[in-house]
């Protein structure tokens, strides 16, 4: 069923057309990202689609009783309430047949006859009502939904008033998710939100029953979520089946198609116009020449095929080569005035590393970077850089730059003896172009000032590159441009980033810190994600083994279901000792190949890549036997 429909929307702001011409469809259940570049009008839209703005051009048309909520950026409502009291509110009508079935109960005490038969009749019927309204269950979807959103019990008795503005942000969606509209539009969902609460959301979303419309920079999360795609565009909102990473790959095949139709268009009309152009005025073939202008004057020309916008071109290389070790982190303590907010950190970053450095909101990832850049000391512990270490800083607070210096001046305030058109070009690269470079910085945009600080980093060709949450502020278009300059980087990567997508693309190792101190993964995020909950099930296993041990020690004796719970586990083990057998004897053969392609290969920077492989595998495998021998043990194998 159509709950919305947009038809021919264009909206323009003093005559300057923003996007025009924009037609959709969305049908209950739908699961809908739209996506697009920064500046392209996507949250003007989501406005004009729930009716808080009205189109230049065109209508949109809503389902009759449509209920529908509508997520901002940075929402915020106000309250003079607690937490859990508005939440409550939600259920205000449930709660008021719960007082009124209460009421009746204790009428029925006092009623006879036809009178108590009425009276029963009325109670089956409220009773329907607020079993449908899930009167049942209200107050454990209120807590489900508060602590999925990190509001823990003892928050819940706080003012609305009392809250930082993400804190409101994120109890304003919590609202929404309560009330189960049939559309859900949303704008930028994940700000404010940490890793842990985001795949919480994807996974509510999931399996939510109403239509969604998201806005999002979080290509992790559209891929959870989504399962149609539409792309706008000035003159067009294109509409693909499939979440983000499915829609890329189906525009870059349209692109394409549409490129090659154009050139074939193109030889075609070429070669019309150089017969008409050689024929026209020889009267044996005036005719001819006459028909192929003709024909020229009735075709549909295609027009050029573009991928919608100018793209940066964002270089990063290493001016001189690191030694193997390139940080040593031991025993460290972090945090301010002598607040630890993480303790024992344990690393060894080494060269050709790409570590993610990730854990929850206020555990002092950031932290951990400052002082790893020394900004800040560290509370306990020592940190040693190996030779050669040049170090490349990005700061996420852009504090760094200059608000009075022009995007020229605060390039050429660090290097004062590059030619002007040099710095020109660089920031050419990075999407400064003409007067761009003029600006100051403080008018500049949160986007811009990425940019500016990524285009100075790109002229210090450092070897290690320490980034804090390089991506935010930047398009969906920029995050990638700047994915793949970090893949071909020739150095070394430390980073913190909530952007999963991000993460999956740069690491090849992950560093959970936590208040316990830090771990370290060898892969992705994804593989991350896979052996936290693989360990975390392996000591629940062994803390369920250690209790029966103790109940068998004391009772002397095992109780046949005892004996069958504990089967259930041992097969369970069994499971994983077999699935590492199998992951070490592939590693063995991908370690074999590997080996057998080096032997063969000039190609130094192929012989790079390849032994950054083995090492990786190495690590692997050992991390892998050492989980294989404790399974081996506790089998008794």
């Amino acid at each position: 069923m159509i709950i919305l429909q947009g038809n021919k929307i264009e909206r323009s702001f003093s005559g300057d057309v923003l996007f025009q011409n924009i037609s959709l469809q969305v049908d209950e259940r739908d699961r809908i990202a739209l996506v697009g570049p920064n500046g392209a009008g996507k949250s003007t839209l989501l406005k004009i689609l729930v009716g808080e703005e009205e189109p230049t051009k065109g209508d949109v048309n809503r389902k009759r009783d449509l209920t529908l909520s509508y997520l901002a950026q940075n929402s915020r409502f106000e309250s003079d309430k607690t937490i859990y009291e508005e939440m409550l509110k939600v259920f205000e009508d449930v709660r008021t047949d719960e007082r009124r079935l209460r009421q009746m109960e204790a009428e029925m005490a006092e009623k006879k006859g036809q009178d108590l038969e009425r009276l029963m009749q009325d109670y089956d019927r409220l009773s329907e009502s607020f079993r449908a309204g899930h009167g049942f269950t209200y107050e454990s979807e209120i807590k489900t939904i508060l602590n999925g959103f990190k509001f823990d019990a003892r928050m819940w008795d706080m003012k609305i008033s009392a809250l930082s503005g993400g804190q409101n942000t994120r109890l304003a969606l919590a609202k929404m998710l309560l009330e189960k509209p049939e559309l859900l539009v949303l704008d930028e969902p994940t700000n404010h939100l940490d890793i842990e609460t985001i795949a919480w959301l994807e996974n509510y979303l999931a399996n939510y029953q109403g239509a969604l419309i998201i806005v999002s920079h979080d290509r992790y999360f559209l891929d959870k979520v989504a399962t149609v795609t539409l792309d706008l565009n000035p003159s067009s909102l294109d509409r693909y089946a499939g979440n983000y990473s499915r829609f890329m790959d189906l525009k870059a095949e349209k692109l394409a198609s549409e490129e090659k139709l154009f050139e074939k268009q193109q030889k075609e009309i070429a070669k019309l116009e150089d017969f008409v152009q050689k024929n026209i005025v020889r009267a044996s073939t005036t005719k001819c020449a006459q028909a192929r202008r003709k024909q020229l004057e009735k075709m549909d020309r295609l027009d050029k095929p573009s991928s919608s916008k100018k793209l940066a071109h964002m270089t990063f290389q290493a001016e001189k080569t690191s030694g193997n070790i390139v940080l040593t982190v031991e025993d460290a303590a972090i945090g301010y005035h002598n607040q630890i907010l993480s303790e024992p950190i344990d690393l060894e970053v080494n060269k050709l590393d790409a570590i993610a450095v990730v854990g929850p909101n206020g555990i002092g990832k950031s932290t951990l970077i400052k002082s790893i850049t020394k900004e800040i000391p560290l509370l306990k512990g020592h940190l040693k850089y190996g030779a050669n270490v040049e170090i490349g800083y990005y700061d996420q607070t852009q504090s760094h730059l200059s608000p009075s210096n022009s995007v020229l001046e605060e390039i050429w305030k660090d290097f004062p003896t590059t030619a002007e058109v040099d710095i020109r070009n660089r920031l050419g690269a990075f999407l400064f172009s003409g007067d761009d470079v003029k600006k100051s910085v403080a008018m500049l945009s949160g986007g811009e000032k990425a940019r500016l600080l990524l285009a100075k980093l790109s002229m210090e060709n450092n070897n290690f590159l320490v980034l804090d949450e390089p991506t935010n502020h930047l398009d969906i278009d920029s995050k990638e441009v700047l994915e793949n300059a970090l893949i071909a980087f020739d150095g070394t990567i430390l980073f913190v980033s909530h952007d999963r997508y991000f993460i999956n693309r740069i690491a090849s190792k992950v560093l959970e810190i936590s208040e316990e101190g830090s771990k370290l993964y060898l892969g992705d995020y994804d593989y991350y994600v896979t052996k936290k909950a693989e360990l975390e099930e392996l000591a629940r296993i062994k803390e369920q083994q250690e209790v029966v041990e103790d109940q068998s020690r004391s009772e002397g004796n095992t109780h046949y279901q005892d004996q069958k719970a504990n089967q259930k586990e041992v097969r369970k083990l069994k499971r994983r000792y077999e699935e590492i057998e199998t992951r070490l004897e592939e590693i063995d053969n991908e370690l074999a190949n590997i080996a057998a392609q080096m032997q063969t290969s000039n190609d130094s920077s192929q012989l790079m890549a390849w032994q950054k492989d083995l090492d990786l595998l190495n690590e692997q495998q050992n991390e892998l036997m050492e989980e294989w021998e404790i399974l081996a043990e506790q089998l008794e194998i």
